[in-house]
């Protein structure tokens, strides 16, 4: 009796959708977690396992879908990447206008102890965007070995364009190749609800969140700021591109986006499954192939996020006032920056020295608001990779929607 009724169970489970079976692996890794933590320490190779396999197979799809999109891409095919780049940077300042603005009207404090250890923070916004641009021209088997996905996309476009003037065949071949490695990483999000139930397990088993609780105030501004981005801002930009209810798209985006980047931390582990949720919408693969590798680097609403808040923290701390027009420089500062932080070692983080020199900070102190971020990482680097990642698949959908309604009205 009893096999028989885990039969039923697992094959009622086998029925359920994927972001079903996800919610139940998240319900069940916190109860885990909770109820045996040695067991969750154990499951955590889960969680382990799938995020390595996802960035595994990440810089090969990227490469192989790009290439294969661009040998293959003819004259008069629209795609919308231009469009795309000005919504990310357009959301991105837009996300550093409503942190700066939340941290003036709540302003959070924090208890400065002994400075932090220095790393290799940049001191100019000028080595911030050196350091992105050297990436383009990085070693194409470097850049696929450590994920750098501004030289990966760079080779991509170059060998692509190079292929359009190859025979038929080879052009053939590199879709085949596109298609293949397409299917390996469904087969790799399939397991999706066994790697985020070891995620939720191992990371509730093993942090806690008894540290956290010391700065409620700071993740409260943290957390409202990017959940008004979430919820507010990126519909409204999505309504001036489509002209329509912007929730549906948002709140699939956020499902089956955020959810999974909240627990992998890692926006280039969550390239194949907005590559996959694009594919699902019907998107343009010769412009999400391109738009989604791109916006995991340079489209940050939360690293802004971040950048801001940390800052005028650190600044109200101090007894600092910020007149307007320092307000507004943050915010141009903090999207540089976080248009830059994926050619950064540490992300946002390393940035907010940068952002804290405009309030004449120094660098031991901006360090000590570093090892903050590090504290309430487990949540504020969670929630920035989550609106991070979804974001690039909500503003590619709005673009070519956008463009979809153009060339209706045209005909």
């Amino acid at each position: 009796m009893p096999t028989i009724m885990l039969k039923a169970l697992f094959a009622r489970l086998a029925r359920t959708s994927l972001v079903g079976q996800i919610a139940i692996s998240l319900v069940a890794g916190g109860l885990l977690a909770w109820l045996w933590p040695e067991a969750a320490q154990s499951v955590s190779l889960l969680g382990t396992l799938f995020i390595s396999a996802l960035k595994a197979v990440a810089p090969v799809l990227v490469l192989l879908l790009v290439v294969s999109a661009t040998s293959n891409h003819r004259p008069g095919q629209a795609t919308q990447i231009r469009p795309i780049l000005w919504l990310y940077v357009l959301g991105t300042f837009a996300a550093a206008v409503v942190a700066v603005a939340a941290s003036m009207a709540f302003p959070s404090t924090i208890q400065f102890k002994d400075a932090a250890p220095a790393q290799g923070a940049p001191g100019r916004i000028g080595e911030v965007l050196m350091a992105l641009v050297q990436s383009a021209f990085d070693n194409p088997v470097r850049a696929l070995m450590n994920a750098n996905y501004i030289g990966i996309l760079a080779w991509a476009l170059a060998m692509g364009m190079a292929l359009r003037h190859a025979s038929e065949s080879t052009r053939t071949v590199m879709q085949d190749l596109g298609q293949a490695i397409t299917r390996v990483i469904q087969g790799v999000i399939r397991l999706a609800p066994l790697g985020i139930f070891g995620l939720v397990a191992g990371t509730f088993a093993q942090s806690g969140l008894e540290k956290l609780l010391d700065y409620a105030h700071l993740l409260a501004v943290l957390l409202g700021c990017m959940l008004f981005v979430a919820l507010v801002v990126n519909p409204l930009i999505v309504w001036t591109q489509t002209r329509r209810n912007p929730y549906p798209l948002v709140l699939t985006c956020l499902r089956e986006s955020a959810v999974t980047a909240f627990f992998t931390r890692s926006s280039a582990a969550n390239i194949p499954v907005n590559l996959a949720l694009a594919q699902r919408l019907g998107l343009d693969e010769d412009t999400y192939s391109v738009s989604i590798p791109l916006g995991a680097t340079i489209n940050m609403a939360g690293a802004a996020v971040t950048i801001s808040v940390l800052s005028l923290a650190a600044a109200h701390t101090l007894g600092i006032e910020v007149d307007l027009l320092t307000a507004i420089l943050l915010c141009v500062v903090s999207a540089v920056c976080a248009c830059g932080a994926s050619g950064v070692a540490g992300g946002s983080l390393l940035l907010i020295p940068l952002a804290c020199s405009l309030f004449g900070i120094s660098n031991d102190l901006a360090m000590q608001v570093v090892g903050v971020g590090f504290v309430i990482g487990v949540i504020q680097d969670s929630a920035e990779t989550a609106l991070n990642s979804s974001t690039d698949v909500i503003f590619t959908a709005a673009a070519c929607e956008a463009a979809g309604r153009r060339e209706a009205v045209a005909a």
